[in-house]
C-alpha cells in the first residue's frame, strides 16, 4: 500500500503536489461531538506557511484550508473530515531548465528509480509544501486532545528552534509556551539567542547558501499508559511520525546520545510520589518507558539538514548519465527550521491523539 496514509485508529491520508491546483487531506477516525474551532486550525496554517518573515520562501501563499466534510455545526460527525489547500502562487518554470537534472541531495534521482518519471516543478509530491495537510491534520488533532480531559490538565504539545547551525539556546531542552516561541520569526523563546539565529540565516541567505538545526518537542500533560508493547511503541510511532518530515536527520528521545556517557546510576530515573501521584526525580527516559508514557513531559530533539537547494552551481548528471551542472532558482527556504516547528507539532498531536483512542480499548 503506497505511503500516503499514517496511523492506526486516527488515519491521516494527504494528497497534491507543490506546484498541482491544490493540497489536500482525509482526518478519519475522529469520535463524533468534539467541538472544532476553524479559526485556530487557520492559525497553526499561518505557522507554517511561505512568506511569513525574510528567514523563509518568498512564495506567497495564504494557506486557506477548505473543509469539505465531516464537520457539522461546528462539531465532528464522526465520519472522514476531508479539506483542500489551494496552490495559489506556483512558478513552475523556475524548475524547467532543470528538467532532465538530478538536483543534488534532493528527491529527484531516487523518485525516477523508484517510478520512471517524477514531476520536475519543485519537487512534486517530494516537497516539503506536502506537510500543510499535515497541519490541519494535527491542529484538529489538538483540540481532540484537550477535550479529552475538561477537567485537567490538558495535554499540551509545543516546539521550538532549539539550535540554527552552531548557535544554540544556553538552556537544556523544557516546555515553552507558544506565544514565547512565536515572539521572534525565527521561533527561539530566547530572545538573545533568537537574535543570533536571525543574523546567521539572512547572512547565509545573502550567500545563497542555506543552513540546519534542531527543533525541541515538548508534550506535557500525557498521562502515563499510552503505548503499545513491541512495534508499536509510543517512541517508536513518534520516530516514524517525525522522520516522515523532509530535511529530518536525527532524532533523540530525553538524554538521547549524551545518556550513552553516563552510568545507569547516574541515568535511571527514580521513581517518586507526592499526593498521590507517581512521578521520577529526573527524566532522562523522555517521558517514555518501555514504549508507555509515564507522565512526565515528552520530550524529543530533531535534527534538520540544510535545505537542499542553493543558488551556487554544482556538479550533478542528467537522467542519461551524461555530466551537467546545476544552480537553485525560484524561492526557497534559507534554513527549514522556523517553519519546521509547526510541522513538528502536528505530527506529535496525530500519533498521540491515535494512541488515546487506542488506550481506551487496552483494559475494562
Amino acid at each position: 500500500m503506497p505511503g500516503n496514509t499514517f496511523g492506526k485508529l486516527l488515519k491521516i491520508t494527504t494528497f497534491g503536489e507543490s506546484h498541482g491546483p491544490a493540497l489536500g487531506g482525509i482526518l478519519d477516525g475522529l469520535p463524533a461531538g468534539i467541538q472544532i474551532d476553524l479559526e485556530r486550525i487557520q492559525r497553526e496554517l499561518e505557522r507554517r506557511r511561505p512568506g511569513q518573515s525574510p528567514l523563509t520562501t518568498a512564495r506567497k501563499e495564504a494557506d486557506q484550508a477548505a473543509l469539505l466534510s465531516g464537520i457539522f455545526e461546528g462539531r465532528t460527525t464522526g465520519t472522514p473530515i476531508g479539506f483542500t489547500i489551494p496552490n495559489a502562487d506556483a512558478r513552475s518554470g523556475d524548475y524547467s531548465h532543470n528538467e532532465a537534472n538530478y538536483r543534488p541531495s534532493h528527491a529527484d534521482y531516487t523518485y525516477d528509480a523508484k517510478y520512471g518519471m517524477r514531476d520536475h516543478r519543485g519537487g512534486g509530491r517530494s516537497s516539503a509544501r506536502e506537510t500543510a495537510a499535515r497541519v490541519v491534520g494535527g491542529a484538529l488533532a489538538r483540540q481532540f486532545l484537550e477535550q479529552l480531559y475538561p477537567q485537567g490538565p490538558m495535554p499540551a504539545v509545543s516546539a521550538y528552534v532549539e539550535r540554527v547551525q552552531d548557535i544554540a539556546m544556553p538552556s537544556p531542552p523544557a516546555y515553552h509556551a507558544p506565544e514565547r516561541v512565536d515572539a521572534h520569526p525565527v521561533r527561539c523563546p530566547d530572545p538573545e539567542t533568537a537574535r543570533r539565529m536571525e543574523e546567521r540565516i539572512l547572512e547565509v541567505k545573502k550567500a545563497g547558501d542555506t543552513v540546519g538545526g534542531t527543533v525541541v518537542v515538548v508534550a506535557r500533560h500525557i498521562p502515563a499508559g499510552w503505548g503499545e508493547p513491541v512495534f508499536d511503541k509510543l517512541h517508536a510511532d513518534l520516530a516514524k511520525a517525525l522522520w516522515s518530515l523532509p530535511a529530518v536527520k536525527g532524532l533523540e528521545l530525553g538524554s538521547g546520545f549524551s545518556g550513552t556517557l553516563m552510568r545507569g546510576s547516574d541515568h535511571n530515573d527514580a521513581f517518586t510520589s507526592a499526593s498521590g501521584h507517581i512521578r521520577t526525580a529526573t527524566n532522562h527516559s523522555g517521558g517514555i518507558q518501555g514504549g508507555i508514557s509515564n507522565g512526565e513531559d515528552i520530550v524529543l530533539r530533531i535534527a534538520f539538514k540544510p535545505v537542499a537547494t542553493i543558488l551556487a552551481e554544482q556538479e550533478t548528471v542528467n537522467r542519461a548519465g551524461d555530466a551537467a551542472t546545476i544552480a537553485g532558482r525560484g524561492r526557497h527556504d534559507p534554513c527549514v527550521l522556523p517553519r519546521a516547528v509547526p510541522m513538528v507539532e502536528a505530527m506529535v498531536l496525530l500519533v498521540l491523539a491515535d494512541h488515546a483512542l487506542r488506550q481506551r480499548s487496552a483494559r475494562l
